[in-house]
């Protein structure tokens, strides 16, 4: 294969995965989608990983679906069921990013398009350049929302501006994005790799079995009554006090330093 659709690194306990496909805005194209969640599951597992960020070289994050295949697409010999099954298992990279038990950020250097928009706001923390633009787009090519851009939309900004938002397809900036709750965070383009760079090795060089319980009792929270996650609380809590990390960080505070944590 010759383009190198995703570009990947390690460094410093952080897992970097580089959509690579400027001159296609990033979108997502099937040999991207199954490199992608092949990196998700192994980071995911890996204990030496402490952060996973998602980034796109160019002037985007990501357009979402190539739309220059779908036609081409359109006329391949599968059927209705195939192609059903294909989406369901490319979905599952909205589906990692949201569940990993890692810590996941979405460093939005331009467009989040349609699917790419699913992808961003799968991640836990979406940090965005003041140059990044957000749009759902699926009204203008006639489809009606994937890769978890429903759910998560409606999630963080509400069912009626939700609807807004893919009715009339509009393209908002990161000042918008930020008010509706849908980035955490704007940076100065230029400062915006660095900056999630540094989130990332902060939260990879924390306790990591405490994220991990912090972002599962949070997803919980989404849809469950308030009763069954203080029960959640009550095991992943004290769970959380059996590690390593817990010992050293009352030992940090008794003895007034920086905690220590090994992520164990």
């Amino acid at each position: 294969m010759s383009e190198q659709v995703i570009l990947t690194e390690v460094k410093d306990r952080v897992g970097t995965i580089t959509f690579n496909r400027p001159d296609k805005l990033n979108a997502l194209s099937r040999d991207l989608l199954s490199q992608s969640i092949t990196h998700l599951k192994t980071w995911s597992r890996d204990p030496d990983i402490g952060a996973i960020v998602i980034t796109g070289t160019g002037r985007a994050f990501c357009a979402g679906g190539d739309v220059s295949n779908m036609a081409k697409e359109n006329e391949q010999p599968e059927t209705l069921e195939e192609q059903i099954d294909w989406l369901r298992d490319a979905q599952e990279l909205s589906w990692l990013l949201y569940n990993s038990p890692k810590v996941t950020i979405a460093a939005v250097n331009g467009f989040a398009m349609g699917a790419g928009l699913g992808v961003c706001l799968a991640c836990d923390l979406r940090l965005a350049s003041d140059q990044a633009k957000f749009g759902t787009a699926y009204a203008k090519v006639g489809f009606g929302g994937d890769f978890g851009t429903t759910w998560l939309l409606t999630q963080y900004a509400g069912a009626p501006k939700a609807k807004e938002l893919f009715f009339l397809s509009d393209i908002i900036d990161s000042t918008e994005a930020h008010r509706l709750g849908l980035v955490n965070r704007i940076y100065t383009h230029d400062r915006l790799i660095d900056e999630a760079a540094g989130i990332a090795t902060r939260i990879a060089h924390g306790p990591l079995t405490s994220y991990r319980y912090m972002k599962a009792n949070i997803n919980l929270a989404t849809h469950t009554d308030f009763r069954t996650l203080l029960d959640r609380e009550a095991e992943t809590h004290l769970r959380c006090g059996m590690t390593d990390d817990h010992k050293e960080g009352v030992r940090a505070f008794m003895e007034k330093r920086a905690p220590v944590f090994k992520g164990k």
